[in-house]
């Protein structure tokens, strides 16, 4: 939820991969499949009972990462949380029409980043500054992530500087950039992409691939080295 990076593979496939930067005794669930409003979902469930990265059958991806452009200070309370947001976006019929007439007064400011394959595929960013939304449809390029909350300006530019320079030397698939999400700048225990700062350290990497009409998750678990992996098959999109 604080480290997230996207490649496309051909025209419709992609891989999103998240490491969670948390609390260590926050506590949530391995990915499970979930039924919201007759719709199936898969995702790892925070205790608050909504999720930062899952996947739905309505053909999209939603991924969260806490925090707009600069950090902001922290409300006591929120009338809404952003796992609950998530889980809102994945069981939208039409994402563009649901973002833009989504109210989110009173929710803590977020980036949220989706991949939506109804038709063909299409990658979007909605950042939520706490007074504005900021939507906007992607290039389908490679990118990455950084949360505003953690990591400074000059902290995002030196791992964005890891990721081209990853990009540059290496062949972007699955095994690849989660090497990339294991490993980058591991002694760096401040901002490296596995961080731990004691009260707020990379609690679990989590990768979405997307193969057709199969979508894998893998959940790895840093503290205990459990990995979940999990495969929602998905019904075949006709384009046109």
């Amino acid at each position: 939820m604080c480290t997230v990076t996207i490649i496309p593979i051909g025209n419709n496939d992609f891989v999103l991969t998240t490491n969670r930067d948390e609390a260590p005794d926050r506590v949530s669930l391995v990915p499970d499949f979930y039924t919201i409003d007759n719709t199936k979902l898969l995702f790892p469930k925070d205790k608050m009972g909504g999720t930062w990265i899952g996947v739905s059958e309505k053909n999209r991806v939603v991924c969260v990462l806490n925090g707009a452009f600069e950090k902001h200070k922290r409300q006591s309370s929120y009338r809404k949380s952003r796992g609950i947001v998530a889980n809102d976006f994945m069981i939208s019929n039409d994402i563009v029409a649901t973002i833009e007439a989504y109210n989110l007064e009173d929710i803590e400011p977020f980036t949220i980043v989706i991949a939506d394959w109804n038709a063909t595929l299409k990658f979007y960013e909605l950042v939520w500054d706490g007074k504005n939304k900021h939507f906007i449809e992607l290039p389908k390029d490679s990118r990455i992530w950084s949360s505003s909350t953690l990591y400074s300006e000059g902290m995002m530019k030196e791992r964005q500087q890891w990721f081209e320079n990853f990009e540059a030397f290496n062949e972007l698939n699955a095994d690849s950039i989660l090497e990339f999400h294991s490993t980058a700048d591991a002694d760096n225990m401040d901002y490296g992409v596995v961080m731990n700062r004691g009260f707020v350290k990379t609690t679990s990497i989590t990768q979405i691939e997307k193969r057709g009409n199969d979508v894998d998750m893998r959940y790895k678990n840093i503290e205990n080295k459990m990995v979940t992996t999990k495969t929602f098959n998905l019904p075949q999109v006709v384009n046109g």
